[in-house]
Protein backbone atom coordinates (compact mmCIF):
# COMPACT_ATOMS: atom_id res chain seq x y z
CA UNK A 1 0.00 0.00 0.00
CA UNK A 2 1.01 3.59 -0.62
CA UNK A 3 2.15 5.20 2.02
CA UNK A 4 -0.16 7.79 2.93
CA UNK A 5 -0.28 11.26 2.52
CA UNK A 6 -1.23 13.88 5.68
CA UNK A 7 -2.85 16.77 3.80
CA UNK A 8 -6.32 18.24 3.08
CA UNK A 9 -6.45 16.78 -0.67
CA UNK A 10 -5.20 13.06 0.64
CA UNK A 11 -8.61 14.00 3.33
CA UNK A 12 -10.88 14.94 0.61
CA UNK A 13 -9.78 11.81 -1.52
CA UNK A 14 -10.17 9.31 1.22
CA UNK A 15 -13.19 10.22 2.24
CA UNK A 16 -14.76 10.60 -1.41
CA UNK A 17 -13.33 6.29 -1.47
CA UNK A 18 -15.21 6.21 2.27
CA UNK A 19 -18.56 7.36 0.58
CA UNK A 20 -18.11 5.20 -2.69
CA UNK A 21 -17.26 2.00 -0.39
CA UNK A 22 -20.48 2.68 1.79
CA UNK A 23 -22.54 3.08 -1.44
CA UNK A 24 -21.29 -0.08 -3.10
CA UNK A 25 -21.41 -2.29 -0.07
CA UNK A 26 -25.42 -2.47 0.18
CA UNK A 27 -25.81 -3.69 -3.57
CA UNK A 28 -22.63 -6.32 -2.96
CA UNK A 29 -24.73 -7.76 0.25
CA UNK A 30 -27.90 -7.68 -2.11
CA UNK A 31 -26.28 -9.74 -4.38
CA UNK A 32 -24.86 -11.85 -1.89
CA UNK A 33 -28.57 -12.39 -0.48
CA UNK A 34 -29.86 -13.26 -3.78
CA UNK A 35 -27.03 -15.80 -4.77
CA UNK A 36 -27.54 -17.41 -1.49
CA UNK A 37 -31.37 -17.73 -1.94
CA UNK A 38 -30.71 -19.20 -5.60
CA UNK A 39 -27.97 -21.66 -4.01
CA UNK A 40 -30.88 -22.90 -1.98
CA UNK A 41 -33.23 -23.44 -4.17
CA UNK A 42 -30.48 -25.51 -6.57
CA UNK A 43 -30.23 -27.47 -3.39
CA UNK A 44 -33.71 -27.68 -2.69
CA UNK A 45 -33.80 -28.83 -6.56
CA UNK A 46 -31.02 -31.31 -6.23
CA UNK A 47 -32.48 -32.95 -3.36
CA UNK A 48 -35.64 -33.43 -5.07
CA UNK A 49 -34.07 -35.24 -8.39
CA UNK A 50 -31.80 -37.13 -5.92
CA UNK A 51 -35.24 -38.58 -4.25
CA UNK A 52 -37.01 -39.21 -7.90
CA UNK A 53 -34.47 -41.22 -8.98
CA UNK A 54 -34.35 -42.71 -6.09
CA UNK A 55 -37.95 -43.41 -6.05
CA UNK A 56 -38.15 -44.38 -9.73
CA UNK A 57 -35.56 -46.59 -9.72
CA UNK A 58 -37.54 -48.56 -6.76
CA UNK A 59 -40.56 -48.20 -8.80
CA UNK A 60 -39.02 -50.25 -11.86
CA UNK A 61 -37.36 -52.81 -9.95
CA UNK A 62 -40.85 -53.47 -8.27
CA UNK A 63 -42.78 -53.15 -11.94
CA UNK A 64 -40.51 -55.06 -13.83
CA UNK A 65 -38.89 -58.20 -11.79
CA UNK A 66 -38.19 -59.35 -15.29
CA UNK A 67 -35.17 -57.28 -15.10
CA UNK A 68 -33.29 -60.06 -13.34
CA UNK A 69 -33.11 -62.32 -16.48
CA UNK A 70 -29.94 -62.27 -17.62
CA UNK A 71 -30.23 -64.23 -20.61
CA UNK A 72 -32.03 -61.44 -22.38
CA UNK A 73 -29.40 -58.46 -23.70
CA UNK A 74 -30.64 -55.13 -22.49
CA UNK A 75 -27.29 -53.24 -22.51
CA UNK A 76 -27.39 -50.44 -25.18
CA UNK A 77 -30.89 -50.03 -25.46
CA UNK A 78 -31.05 -46.78 -25.08
CA UNK A 79 -28.17 -44.25 -25.22
CA UNK A 80 -27.71 -40.36 -24.98
CA UNK A 81 -27.21 -38.92 -28.32
CA UNK A 82 -27.18 -34.78 -26.62
CA UNK A 83 -28.49 -32.27 -24.16
CA UNK A 84 -29.19 -29.15 -24.76
CA UNK A 85 -28.33 -26.63 -22.40
CA UNK A 86 -29.12 -22.90 -22.02
CA UNK A 87 -27.07 -19.95 -20.20
CA UNK A 88 -29.35 -18.20 -17.47
CA UNK A 89 -27.76 -15.24 -16.07
CA UNK A 90 -29.22 -14.96 -12.49
CA UNK A 91 -27.18 -11.95 -10.71
CA UNK A 92 -24.25 -11.61 -13.20
CA UNK A 93 -23.27 -15.71 -12.76
CA UNK A 94 -24.27 -17.81 -15.80
CA UNK A 95 -25.41 -21.12 -14.97
CA UNK A 96 -26.33 -23.75 -17.58
CA UNK A 97 -30.22 -24.94 -17.84
CA UNK A 98 -31.35 -28.19 -19.75
CA UNK A 99 -33.33 -27.71 -22.08
CA UNK A 100 -33.93 -31.02 -23.82
CA UNK A 101 -32.38 -34.44 -24.15
CA UNK A 102 -31.66 -36.30 -27.31
CA UNK A 103 -32.15 -39.83 -26.41
CA UNK A 104 -31.54 -42.65 -29.37
CA UNK A 105 -32.82 -46.25 -29.08
CA UNK A 106 -31.61 -49.18 -30.15
CA UNK A 107 -33.28 -51.19 -32.69
CA UNK A 108 -34.34 -54.64 -31.45
CA UNK A 109 -36.49 -57.28 -33.18
CA UNK A 110 -39.87 -57.24 -31.73
CA UNK A 111 -40.00 -60.89 -32.53
CA UNK A 112 -37.30 -62.45 -30.32
CA UNK A 113 -37.59 -59.87 -27.69
CA UNK A 114 -40.59 -59.90 -24.79
CA UNK A 115 -43.48 -57.40 -25.02
CA UNK A 116 -41.89 -56.16 -21.85
CA UNK A 117 -38.96 -54.85 -23.39
CA UNK A 118 -40.74 -51.57 -24.42
CA UNK A 119 -41.81 -50.71 -21.12
CA UNK A 120 -37.60 -51.26 -19.90
CA UNK A 121 -36.55 -48.77 -22.83
CA UNK A 122 -39.08 -46.52 -21.75
CA UNK A 123 -38.36 -46.59 -18.22
CA UNK A 124 -34.53 -46.31 -19.25
CA UNK A 125 -35.05 -43.51 -21.21
CA UNK A 126 -36.70 -41.66 -18.15
CA UNK A 127 -33.81 -42.42 -15.79
CA UNK A 128 -31.32 -41.10 -18.27
CA UNK A 129 -33.43 -37.85 -18.16
CA UNK A 130 -33.39 -37.21 -14.40
CA UNK A 131 -29.85 -38.31 -14.39
CA UNK A 132 -28.86 -35.91 -16.83
CA UNK A 133 -30.66 -33.30 -15.11
CA UNK A 134 -28.96 -34.08 -11.82
CA UNK A 135 -25.84 -33.36 -13.35
CA UNK A 136 -26.93 -30.01 -14.75
CA UNK A 137 -28.07 -29.05 -11.47
CA UNK A 138 -24.79 -30.30 -9.63
CA UNK A 139 -23.09 -27.97 -11.98
CA UNK A 140 -25.46 -25.29 -11.59
CA UNK A 141 -24.77 -25.75 -7.71
CA UNK A 142 -21.13 -25.66 -7.81
CA UNK A 143 -21.32 -22.54 -10.07
CA UNK A 144 -23.26 -20.64 -7.61
CA UNK A 145 -21.61 -22.06 -4.53
CA UNK A 146 -18.32 -20.27 -6.11
CA UNK A 147 -20.08 -17.50 -6.85
CA UNK A 148 -21.31 -17.04 -3.41
CA UNK A 149 -17.84 -17.80 -1.79
CA UNK A 150 -16.49 -14.67 -4.22
CA UNK A 151 -19.10 -12.10 -3.79
CA UNK A 152 -19.20 -13.42 0.11
CA UNK A 153 -15.05 -12.47 0.04
CA UNK A 154 -15.66 -9.18 -1.59
CA UNK A 155 -18.15 -7.94 1.47
CA UNK A 156 -15.90 -8.97 3.60
CA UNK A 157 -12.99 -7.19 1.98
CA UNK A 158 -15.29 -3.43 2.17
CA UNK A 159 -17.14 -4.60 5.24
CA UNK A 160 -14.38 -5.60 7.01
CA UNK A 161 -11.15 -3.92 5.52
CA UNK A 162 -11.39 -1.17 3.11
CA UNK A 163 -13.89 0.60 5.13
CA UNK A 164 -12.41 0.53 8.56
CA UNK A 165 -9.20 1.18 7.04
CA UNK A 166 -10.28 4.27 5.45
CA UNK A 167 -11.77 5.52 8.38
CA UNK A 168 -8.98 5.10 10.22
CA UNK A 169 -6.86 6.97 7.64
CA UNK A 170 -9.47 10.09 7.42
CA UNK A 171 -9.21 9.92 11.33
CA UNK A 172 -5.07 9.58 11.39
CA UNK A 173 -4.99 12.80 8.88
CA UNK A 174 -7.81 14.92 10.71
CA UNK A 175 -5.60 14.59 14.28
CA UNK A 176 -2.41 15.67 12.03
CA UNK A 177 -3.99 18.39 10.35
CA UNK A 178 -5.31 19.53 13.98
CA UNK A 179 -2.13 19.34 15.59
CA UNK A 180 -0.30 21.05 12.95
CA UNK A 181 -3.09 23.67 13.10
CA UNK A 182 -2.46 23.98 17.03
CA UNK A 183 1.12 23.92 16.40
CA UNK A 184 1.18 26.78 13.64
CA UNK A 185 -1.00 28.97 15.83
CA UNK A 186 1.38 28.05 19.11
CA UNK A 187 4.13 28.74 16.89
CA UNK A 188 2.77 32.19 15.97
CA UNK A 189 1.61 33.18 19.43
CA UNK A 190 5.26 32.37 19.92
CA UNK A 191 6.38 34.47 17.30
CA UNK A 192 3.82 37.24 18.07
CA UNK A 193 6.01 38.04 21.54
Amino acid sequence: MARLALSKSSLSKQQTQLKSYERFLPSLDLKRKQLIGERNKAVHTLQRTREEIKQYTELVGERLPMLSNTEIELSNLVTLQGAQLVEENIVGTRLPRLQAIEVSVTEYPLLTKPHWVDNVVKELTAVLELNVRAQVEERRLSLLEAAVRTITQRVNLFDKVLIPRTRQNIKYIRIYLSDSERAGVVNSKIAKR
